[in-house]
């Protein structure tokens, strides 16, 4: 294991861990044997970060935090404080189901905020912005808003985490970044910015 990384004295890290280069772990969190985290990640205190996880890079997951096997997040996704994710549709204390794990996987760039729980198998879009308190039942697509238990959609989000409103022409600018997008078919896309 290499050591291009701050761990607190009281983080746990297992054998098989792969941690990037300017990764900092803090107070009592665990990193369960064989889980990966690219570089510049930063893991907030009493974080669970489980078996065969795999964090891209500049991922943020802030205190209180559980990351369960099945769980695979990419380039600078956002975990809010005391977030979940599952990994059992149907759990039972007298039955062990950990051959019934299901995958859920975070897009680039996303948030999930505050206390949010994402119900496992929906995966999450690049850019998505899952609001405090929601609870994901359900896939969400790339740029979307979504809030409450359960979740539903209200919007489109930009890349900078501004709310997109579309014109006539089915475009709209980020107020932030000026960065111009266009909605089809119900999905987003970046079109990048005016000349």
């Amino acid at each position: 294991m290499n050591r291009d990384f701050f761990a607190h004295e009281t983080a746990i890290i297992d054998d098989g861990c792969i941690i990037g280069k300017g990764t900092k772990i803090w107070h009592f969190s665990h990193l369960m044997p064989n889980c990966v985290l690219g570089e510049r990640c930063n893991i907030g205190q009493n974080v669970v970060i489980s078996t065969n996880v795999i964090l891209g890079n500049n991922v943020k997951v802030q205190n209180n935090v559980s990351i369960y096997e099945g769980v695979t997040c990419d380039d600078d996704v956002f975990l809010g404080p005391s977030m979940v994710f599952t990994n059992v549709i149907n759990p039972r204390s007298a039955l062990n189901r950990k051959n019934q794990f299901l995958k859920t996987h975070v897009g680039k760039g996303a948030t999930i905020g505050a206390n949010a729980t994402i119900v496992c198998r929906h995966d999450i879009g690049k850019y998505a912005f899952i609001g405090a308190g929601a609870v994901v039942t359900k896939q969400v697509p790339d740029y979307a808003l979504v809030v409450g238990n359960p979740a539903k959609q209200i919007g489109w989000m930009s890349e900078y985490g501004h709310r997109l409103v579309f014109n006539e022409n089915n475009i709209a600018t980020c107020l932030e970044s000026k960065m111009k997008y266009k909605i089809e078919n119900n999905q987003v896309f970046n079109i990048g910015k005016s000349v």
